[in-house]
């Protein structure tokens, strides 16, 4: 034992730190302080977004899709085979395919018949809206007509031209597909609805086509089968009479919402007449209650003596 005090050994301790005061003896913030809490801060700011990003990326719910913009819905209103249904009076075309192919379906035709009816007078009724829309181009672009891509100019009327071309193309072997008779029927009344878009719809026998074109239906269903050939007979003439008649009533009834614009170019067919002899109003509950009454005498007459001789 020694009566030395021992001396710690000062290699082998912990050295500490300096300790960094905020501010210099002067009380100003150091220098080399404030460059290092910057630094900080900005390696603290630039983690941040880097954290979102790899909990986004970890994140397996997808984000929802944006809402369509107004640039978008605009590109599919002008985008051609829209603007073409457009142009082709889909609803017309729509409840008349489906009348016939109801009509076929109560004379005991088989589905496959129906479905042929169905396409056949579809695409005769397109071949007839565009039609309508291309002789009617410079007078609906002179009353603004919305909803007319040919007179907006938004369709080409060549393009509309060779899309009908297309379709007689299309309706014709679908027209024989019914049977000859029947086929040369359907596309008799295609052609007189074509020419009375031309003619005789401005004066007083306007519902002349209308007539003839619906009294074609009946043939058409009476000679109707599959495959071509013949099939069916001869229709009844008072079932003939009735569908002429409704074609009148439909034609009155479809001529009311341009009675307007129809007085202003100087045109006379008779709807427009008894239209200002006894007003619009009064004028469509006759048509309807008119052709209502021929409808329904049209199922009595089926129902007592058939479709066919």
């Amino acid at each position: 034992m020694t009566g030395a005090r021992s001396v710690p050994d000062t290699a082998r301790m912990p050295q500490s730190r300096p300790r960094r005061f905020p501010f210099s003896r002067s009380g100003r913030p150091d220098e080399a302080d404030r460059a290092g809490t910057a630094a900080d801060d900005n390696a603290t700011d630039a983690a941040v977004p880097e954290a979102a990003a790899a909990t986004d990326a970890a994140d397996p719910t997808p984000a929802p899709a944006p809402a369509p913009s107004g640039s978008q819905r605009r590109r599919i209103r002008d985008w051609m085979p829209f603007l073409l249904l457009r142009a082709a009076h889909p609803r017309q075309a729509l409840v008349t395919a489906l009348a016939l192919a109801a009509a076929a379906a109560l004379d005991g035709r088989p589905a496959r018949d129906m479905a042929l009816v169905f396409a056949t007078v579809l695409v005769g009724q397109v071949i007839l809206g565009w039609h309508n829309d291309l002789v009617d181009d410079t007078v609906d672009r002179a009353h603004g007509r919305s909803g007319k891509p040919i007179a907006d100019r938004r369709l080409d009327a060549g393009s509309t031209w060779f899309s009908l071309c297309c379709a007689v193309l299309l309706v014709v072997p679908l027209a024989v597909s019914n049977g000859v008779a029947a086929g040369l029927s359907y596309l008799a009344s295609v052609a007189v609805g074509m020419v009375g878009n031309v003619v005789l719809r401005r004066g007083l026998f306007s519902f002349v086509p209308w007539a003839i074109a619906f009294a074609l239906y009946v043939p058409f269903l009476s000679y109707g089968g599959w495959g071509g050939g013949n099939h069916g007979s001869a229709p009844q003439p008072a079932v003939v009479a009735l569908a002429a008649l409704i074609g009148v009533g439909v034609h009155f009834l479809l001529a009311l919402w341009g009675l307007v614009a129809d007085n202003a170019d100087g045109w006379s067919y008779l709807p427009l007449r008894l239209g200002l002899r006894m007003g619009a109003s009064r004028l469509l509950v006759v048509a309807g209650a008119f052709t209502a009454v021929v409808v329904a005498a049209l199922a009595l007459v089926t129902s007592q003596v058939g479709l066919r001789r």
